[in-house]
């Protein structure tokens, strides 16, 4: 199983009065993450997949988290991502958050290769996971 690390810093303003990170960053550091391993795996960006493919990304269907401990600003953090999970049209993404040897927060989300809708242009689908990208992220 292929793992993909991904380096964030804690600046001041991602804590709150506390000085402990605001737990809805970690979900946007775990989403940069999410798109920062398909990056290294060679999938192209979203906006060529949809002129190749029609995929226009994989967005979020399901989540679990788990906070350990707690982190503050001047931390750095790497999240471990992983794809433990294939699935036909979707696939589950783990990370694990930790600061040095440290367990911070992990987190397992469900998402979907999606593509637009055939019947209303705004709307998205589910799509079989092509092959292609799948071996690249193997």
């Amino acid at each position: 199983m292929r793992e993909v690390l991904y380096t964030q810093r804690v600046a001041f303003g991602d804590c709150d009065p506390a000085r402990i990170v605001w737990f809805p960053n970690f979900f946007r550091w775990i989403d940069s993450a999410s798109r920062h391993f398909f990056v290294e795996c060679g999938v192209p960006p979203w906006h060529e997949t949809e002129q190749t493919l029609g995929i226009i990304g994989t967005p979020l269907v399901d989540t679990h988290a788990r906070f350990v401990k707690s982190a503050s600003y001047g931390d750095e953090l790497t999240i471990h991502t992983t794809i433990p999970e294939w699935r036909t049209k979707s696939f589950v993404q783990r990370y694990r958050v930790m600061r040095g040897a440290d367990l911070i927060m992990e987190c397992d989300e469900v998402r979907i290769f999606a593509a637009r809708s055939t019947d209303d242009p705004k709307g998205i689908r589910a799509v079989p996971i092509p092959a292609s990208i799948r071996a690249l992220c193997a």
